[in-house]
């Protein structure tokens, strides 16, 4: 399904995705949303610029390999529990920084934190067995 309107499409409805993606990232929490989703928004997005040009295309788009972006993520949570630990609280409980950019006040927190982590994980991990599928098809 490689037709010159799906290719020619492809890289800008796969940008908007992770865009959205993002959003659906920041906006988890307290709102629905949140890493999961925001990492099977942008899996899909690689998905569908893989399926339109090609496995090769989306491997030099991402720079690395999607398991180091697992690998990444998984460590970025980890990171989230372990702060507690050094204030004297149970792991995993969540700790809030309010910080002001441009008169707004912004509260960054280790939840925050840990949904990037599982972004990243939910990329990596979904990317890579998307990719691995694509290239065996290929062959």
């Amino acid at each position: 399904m490689r037709t010159l309107i799906f290719r020619t499409i492809a890289p800008y409805l796969s940008a908007l995705m992770v865009l959205y993606s993002i959003f659906v990232l920041l906006r988890g929490h307290n709102e629905p949303g949140g890493g999961f989703i925001g990492g099977l928004i942008a899996a899909s997005a690689l998905a569908i610029f893989g399926i339109a040009c090609g496995v090769a295309a989306v491997r030099r788009a991402l720079k690395v390999h999607p398991m180091s972006l697992a690998g990444f993520g998984l460590f970025i949570g980890t990171l989230a529990g372990v702060y507690s630990l050094f204030t004297k609280q149970p792991f995993m409980t969540s700790q809030w920084w309010p910080v002001t950019i441009f008169d707004v006040e912004i509260k960054l927190s280790t939840p925050l934190i840990f949904d990037i982590g599982v972004y990243f994980v939910v990329v990596g991990a979904i990317a890579s067995i998307a990719l691995a599928l694509e290239e065996r098809e290929s062959d």
